[in-house]
């Protein structure tokens, strides 16, 4: 009766406003028959993946919920969260780091600023940064990449923002390496196994489909990601840990790799209307078993894990009512305040 009652009060808004403004793409028009739009990655990577498996979710029940979804590739976690903003995106999957740097208006979001608007969702399974090697390039540590040609990543993708920030720490320009590249997810695996490049930096969940398509074309080696400057990176931000990537994870790869990771999230704005948020989280978790088998790099995923961590901007009141209406998480709307970069 209550969302009857929504969508006409919407209804009559439509009729007294030309062309019925929509803030940002939903803002709060009417939802029904609407198709929610959201930015995800490169289809080689695990977001496009994790985007169809939300909108797969929520198109079961589109007839109850009252509209549709659409997984849309993209750039990855900076165009995501800048398209969140702009309202060309109704949700946004981003890295945890991305998700900092935008409520700040760092790096990346420095020229657009803090996004006041931007709310969190969900986290996902971990990412970890990873550089992947052809086995004949001679690149076993992160200091062997100077001097190589390196894919550091496109400028739209939280690859790129990881990459730069390890420069940074480590004291490196792209004048260190013999070329950098930007190719995408989707073309750096056949420019390795082409040699046009020695190496790319990627991160991702594992297994990778990309890694994995690199790992049978040719031999490859998974590089450590360990010295003291990345263990002062690791300590400066929450956002980030340590990881490790197991042995025989790819094909070649016998040994485990250490390295460091951030999280997957599900952003929004908070324009978006409540309703088309608790929805999309009921969604997820109404029909979990199916999202987690899903993909592989789902398998592990945890709901209590899902609504703690990974978050620096504060939760959407609609998926905060659906956290408290099924007792998932009784604090999750105090977020501790981010640390000062």
């Amino acid at each position: 009766m209550i969302t009857f009652i929504q969508n006409v009060r919407w209804s009559f808004v439509c009729l007294a406003v030309v062309g019925c403004v929509l803030t940002p793409a939903l803002g709060q028009a009417q939802t029904q028959n609407r198709i929610i739009k959201i930015g995800t990655g490169g289809v080689s990577g695990e977001y496009f993946p994790m985007g169809r498996a939300i909108c797969n979710a929520v198109n079961k029940r589109a007839a109850e919920v009252g509209f549709h979804c659409s997984a849309i590739s993209s750039g990855g976690s900076v165009e995501n969260a800048s398209k969140v903003r702009t309202g060309k995106y109704d949700f946004g999957i981003v890295q945890s780091d991305v998700q900092f740097y935008a409520t700040k208006g760092y790096g990346p979001f420095k020229k657009a600023g803090a996004d006041r608007n931007l709310r969190a969702v969900l986290s996902f399974y971990p990412e970890t940064f990873t550089v992947v090697a052809r086995a004949d390039a001679g690149i076993r540590a992160l200091k062997d990449l100077k001097g190589k040609r390196v894919n550091i990543g496109n400028p739209g993708s939280g690859q790129r923002t990881s990459t730069d920030l390890v420069m940074h720490f480590e004291g490196w320009s792209k004048k260190d390496f013999a070329q950098t590249s930007q190719l995408t997810s989707t073309e750096q695996s056949a420019a390795l196994c082409s040699n046009k490049i020695d190496a790319f930096v990627f991160t991702a969940g594992h297994p990778n489909a990309a890694i994995n398509e690199a790992a049978k074309a040719c031999p490859i080696v998974l590089v450590s990601v360990r010295d003291a400057a990345i263990k002062k990176l690791v300590n400066k931000y929450p956002y980030y840990n340590p990881v490790v990537i197991p042995g025989e994870t790819y094909l070649g790869t016998g040994w485990s790799t250490p390295t460091f990771g951030v999280l997957s999230t599900l952003v929004t704005s908070k324009d978006t209307p409540d309703k088309v948020v608790t929805e999309v989280v009921k969604s997820i978790f109404r029909d979990f078993t199916d999202f987690k088998f899903s993909h592989p790099a789902f398998f592990n995923l945890d709901p209590e894990q899902m609504i703690k961590k990974g978050q620096t901007a504060p939760y959407h009141p609609g998926a905060l009512r659906y956290f408290r209406l099924t007792g998932f998480m009784p604090n999750v709307d105090k977020v501790k305040p981010a640390p000062k970069r």
